[in-house]
């Protein structure tokens, strides 16, 4: 049967805030709904909207913030746990960066933070079993970016070791997840160890394949590395399981590229944009996504260096919805087909009877 995506839903993260109407779930839902979203993907490490611990131990907890979300005409979509993902694996070169992601008991003891971060996730796999959810969406954090570039040259077996540590620590994590029936979408994004297609084939070739390691695909990180990302969904279309619709443009000039030279987001060649206003081929995007049967959730995350958020969720809505493909059941040319059987196909073929 051919799926239909389902849309337009928006990730709360980077509205949330401590004026109304951002300050709790209620009413930041009643302001999403407003705007004519049907779903919202929760930030599962902000208190203000959301009690990750109370929502693993309490299923009573979880239907009374899906009743939440209900009464404003919503549906939950994925809890994110990007911030705790990340903390699973750090570089120490990124400790005292990546600190801020963790509760005051566990910053600057890199062990202790990465035993709450793997909490944290086997948390959100019971929460979102709890929800009904069947996906979540997370980052995969990172012990080889800061060698991403070869130079100096690498030794041998760096990488290999880099992914092995990486998959050994998910593979529990992801068991978890298994066990509850849900999938574990990684956003590939530059920073994590899994930021492209061959990055995330190395990681699920160390953990055998495993079939709850996905992706949460958002095209303007690949805009911005310069991969095709039309022909990523005909690559990895089977492990797609949740989508970011967020938006990018690359202007490369004679002083900077992908690196962009240490610019700030205004001022660099690669940066995002809000929905509509960057170089994403969205019709392609949500073409291909149609022809793979992807009938999960279309999420803007809105990310600007120039736009007001609330300008940029008020335009993402109505983006989205004017991009979902409602699948046809039927060929276009039906009406031209005609009744037949093996003995009229051989015969249409001058193979006699």
């Amino acid at each position: 049967m051919a799926g239909t995506i389902k849309g337009p839903a928006i990730f709360l993260a980077q509205f949330a805030g401590d004026a109304a109407p951002f300050n709790s779930l209620d009413s930041i839902c009643k302001w999403a709904a407003s705007l004519g979203y049907k779903g919202v993907q929760i930030p599962s490490w902000d208190g203000r909207l959301f009690d990750l611990k109370k929502a693993a131990e309490s299923k009573s907890y979880c239907d009374e913030v899906a009743g939440i979300v209900a009464r404003h005409g919503l549906a939950i979509t994925e809890l994110s746990t990007h911030l705790q993902g990340q903390l699973v694996a750090v570089h120490p070169a990124y400790n005292e960066a990546f600190d801020g992601f963790a509760p005051p008991e566990v910053r600057g003891k890199p062990r202790e933070r990465q035993a709450w971060a793997v909490e944290q996730l086997k948390a959100a796999a019971t929460a979102s079993r709890h929800l009904g959810l069947d996906a979540s969406v997370t980052f995969s954090g990172a012990l080889a970016w800061p060698f991403a570039y070869p130079w100096p040259q690498r030794p041998a077996g760096l990488i290999d070791e880099a992914f092995g540590e990486l998959a050994k620590r998910w593979k529990p994590i992801l068991d978890a997840y298994d066990a509850v029936g849900v999938d574990v979408c990684y956003e590939l994004h530059p920073g994590e160890d899994l930021f492209d297609g061959a990055t995330f084939e190395r990681f699920v070739d160390r953990l055998k394949g495993h079939k709850r390691a996905n992706i949460n695909y958002d095209p303007s990180h690949f805009v911005l590395q310069q991969l095709d990302y039309l022909a990523f969904i005909d690559i990895y279309h089977e492990r797609i399981k949740a989508f970011h619709a967020k938006d990018a443009e690359f202007n490369p000039t004679g002083r900077q590229g992908v690196y962009s030279g240490y610019a700030s987001w205004t001022e660099r060649a690669g940066r995002f944009r809000s929905l509509g206003d960057g170089q994403v081929d969205f019709t392609g995007v949500f073409s291909k996504l149609a022809q793979y049967d992807y009938a999960s959730w279309a999420v803007l995350e809105w990310e600007c260096c120039l736009k007001h958020p609330e300008d940029g969720a008020a335009e993402g809505a109505p983006f989205i919805a004017a991009h979902i493909i409602r699948v046809t059941e039927k060929a276009f040319d039906d009406f031209a087909g005609g009744g037949t059987d093996r003995k009229a196909v051989r015969r249409m073929l001058g193979l006699g009877r």
